[in-house]
């Protein structure tokens, strides 16, 4: 098997795995900030946190033994906006309130039958591609040039890099920081440690982040047809499958695309042999509306922000990129904006 076509294939059953994990135990950041912000239950902020913690701990340890090299990923780069990615990661994170979901979720509750869903991931995937390479792409490109710096260390281990550490001690201390801290965070939590259905999804979303970054960047690796070294991230693959969909005979299939119609298909897979599917839509115009426009924002926010709540969350962060962190951190106050205080969100009345 041709190295495109493995890493196609072990795409794909990413996808199936984050799919069903997904619909079984919940895995979405924005449900996990509802239910800590407005609820009061911290078991799914916790999963994810375990998420990060075990995307970084498995990532780092694989470039630590040169297998992947992550520099050659889009997150590593020695020129990038601030502005950009953090006004992105506001949008984007607004947009997933307004949505109810991410685009990886959409994707899930598709699979299970949200017909609201469908909505999402059509409209996500036109504004996505606008961004990339449409209406909106002079702006977003004229925003970046005017915006962007140039740094001399693009991630946490490179800065320990130029205060004189080693590169291999830089890397384990920076991962080690980070890794504890957010174990610390997750497992201080008694209803988290007896919830082990949260306990695996963490575990194994993680690992599914480490397993696509070590397909491409080592299985991959080749230097007469090379494939981009990427992970799990959902804005720009959601864009390409629909321009897959309507033109394939033009197109080529890749890691992302694979991976997308994998998330689906597990989903849907899960979803009939639990019982759980069940056609469900739209309670009103309004409904649809608000549904459409935080869809738009999340296309949109997600290109500029480099990523989503998967694609900046857990596999930018996994690369410890200072990009991804100011991305990240611009997804959480949009989040935190549309969940609490004056731009809250209003949940909508019930005919």
């Amino acid at each position: 098997m041709e190295s495109t076509q493995l890493v196609i294939l072990v795409g794909l059953i990413i996808g199936l795995v984050y799919g069903s994990v997904g619909l079984l135990s919940g895995f979405c950041l924005m449900s996990s900030m509802r239910g800590w912000l407005a609820e009061g239950d911290g078991r799914l902020v916790r999963s994810y946190a375990l998420a990060i913690a075990v995307a970084i701990a498995a990532s780092q340890l694989l470039a630590g033994k040169g297998m992947v090299d992550l520099g050659k990923s889009i997150y590593l780069q020695p020129t990038f906006s601030v502005p950009t990615l953090f006004f992105g990661g506001l949008l984007f994170g607004y947009g997933m309130v307004l949505s109810n979901g991410c685009g990886s979720r959409a994707l899930v509750l598709l699979g299970r039958g949200n017909l609201r869903s469908f909505v999402v991931v059509i409209v996500l995937a036109i504004a996505a591609q606008m961004t990339l390479k449409g209406l909106i792409a002079p702006a977003r490109i004229a925003l970046v040039q005017a915006s962007q710096t140039t740094v001399n260390a693009s991630s946490l281990p490179l800065m320990l890099t130029t205060l004189g550490v080693a590169d291999a001690v830089s890397r384990a201390l920076a991962a080690a920081a980070i890794v504890v801290a957010l174990l610390l965070f997750a497992f201080a939590h008694s209803p988290f440690r007896r919830s082990p259905g949260q306990i695996a999804a963490g575990v194994v979303v993680g690992l599914l982040v480490a397993g696509g970054w070590y397909v491409t960047g080592y299985l991959g690796a080749d230097d007469f047809n090379p494939v981009p070294v990427t992970s799990l991230t959902f804005i720009a693959p959601i864009a390409d499958s629909l321009q897959y969909a309507m033109l394939s005979t033009g197109l080529t299939l890749n890691f992302g695309v694979a991976t997308v119609g994998g998330v689906f298909a597990g989903s849907l897979i899960t979803a009939l042999v639990t019982g759980r599917f069940h056609l469900e839509g739209y309670s009103s115009p309004r409904h649809m509306l608000r549904s459409a426009g935080g869809a738009a924002l999340m296309g949109i926010g997600g290109v500029m922000a480099f990523g989503c709540s998967i694609g900046q969350g857990l596999t930018g962060l996994s690369t410890l990129a200072l990009g991804s962190f100011v991305a990240v951190a611009g997804i959480l106050l949009g989040t935190t904006a549309g969940l609490c205080g004056a731009l809250r969100v209003q949940p909508l009345a019930v005919a």
